[in-house]
């Protein structure tokens, strides 16, 4: 899966927040809510105009920097 095909930013949509394509939903929104502990599912189910394909951007997409840079651990 290619995230870009189902993550736009518009500046004039949700303040050029990243969205899933076809709707205004940001993809913060679907982070916070997998931090939050919700399942994909809930996900969906709360929002119906997203798609598994497009939750799983959403993390495909955070996770394009976190390979581009290291993070210091602290013991």
């Amino acid at each position: 899966m290619k995230w870009q095909d189902y993550i736009f930013v518009d500046s004039a949509v949700c303040h050029g927040k990243a969205c899933i394509k076809g709707t205004r939903i940001m993809v913060s929104v679907v982070l916070d809510n997998l931090a939050a502990g919700l399942t994909p599912g809930e996900i969906i189910h709360s929002y119906p105009s997203l798609s598994i394909e497009g939750v799983q951007a959403a993390i495909a997409y955070a996770a394009e920097p976190a390979r581009e840079r290291v993070v210091l651990m602290t013991a």
